[in-house]
């Protein structure tokens, strides 16, 4: 009667053994679609494996990395030299690896006449200086201005990118994520907004040129629109076991198929 429930005992430790939970944490911009889908077809192929997945801001993927917290961590941007010696002093080898690439779009009411603006338009939108809509061309009402908050990836390079680093106007709402800020803007006919490409076709939004040009996949890969960005997954050191084979799976055919199909730019088989 022992031997029978032995092997259970072995089986079942076997089992949670190997049952493998990848933590990934940051950017909202990859981790309210992308990673969510990439994880369910890797799952399809690996079904002993979970993922816990947190996406509340670029800064907090690098938190975690550096706290150990997490395998893997999202950002839309790269870490600052701050948050590289902060890790570094902790004994961690932040590491960043492209997974995919994103252009910022600046979306309007879905009804709003406004069809293209200038880059010295949007720094001056979003830093206050234009507060009314016929200053650049749309009937007049003032200005609702959308933005992420300060723990997005986002949030800085928008500044860097639109704003040559000045900070957002005063009256500014900070959202948590992209799809907050597409769905006040879907609802304000005044609204105005950032969000990544795969964010971009939600209804009630539309996304507006800058200086001629709207974030596609030639503009972003040439750099030609100009709030082109790469988008990363974050790592202490070169990562291992099972975050590693979700690394190599994020980058392989299968894993880019599905960066296209969320939205966002592949990697071009050159740069990989």
């Amino acid at each position: 009667m022992k031997t029978p429930l032995v092997l259970l005992l072995a089986l079942a430790a076997a089992t949670v053994a190997s049952a493998q939970k990848l933590v990934i944490k940051g950017s909202d911009t990859l981790g309210a679609k992308l990673v969510p889908q990439l994880a369910e077809a890797y799952k399809t192929a690996h079904p002993g494996v979970s993922f816990e997945i947190a996406a509340e801001g670029s800064t907090t993927g690098i938190v975690a990395i550096t706290d150990g917290t997490a395998q893997i961590g999202m950002s839309s941007r790269r870490a600052t030299a701050v948050e590289q010696s902060a890790a570094t002093a902790k004994g961690v080898n932040m590491m960043n690896t492209i997974v995919a690439y994103d252009g910022i779009g600046i979306v309007v009411n879905g009804k709003s006449p406004v069809t293209g603006l200038t880059k010295r338009q949007v720094e001056q939108i979003f830093a206050g200086d234009i507060t009314d809509w016929s200053a650049v061309g749309g009937p007049a009402g003032k200005i609702s201005i959308y933005t992420r908050n300060t723990s997005s990836g986002t949030f800085k390079d928008f500044k860097d990118l639109a704003m040559n680093k000045r900070d957002y106007a005063s009256s500014a709402q900070l959202m948590a994520g992209n799809e907050q800020i597409v769905a006040e803007v879907a609802k304000n006919p005044n609204g105005i907004g950032y969000v990544g490409m795969a964010y971009l076709t939600e209804p009630g939004v539309k996304v507006v040129a800058i200086d001629g040009l709207l974030p596609t996949k030639e503009t972003v890969l040439a750099k030609t629109y100009l709030y082109s960005r790469p988008t990363f997954y974050y790592t202490n050191g070169v990562p291992t076991g099972e975050a590693a084979k979700f690394m190599d799976f994020t980058l392989s055919a299968a894993g880019q198929a599905i960066v296209e199909k969320v939205g966002f730019v592949a990697i071009p088989p050159a740069k990989k």
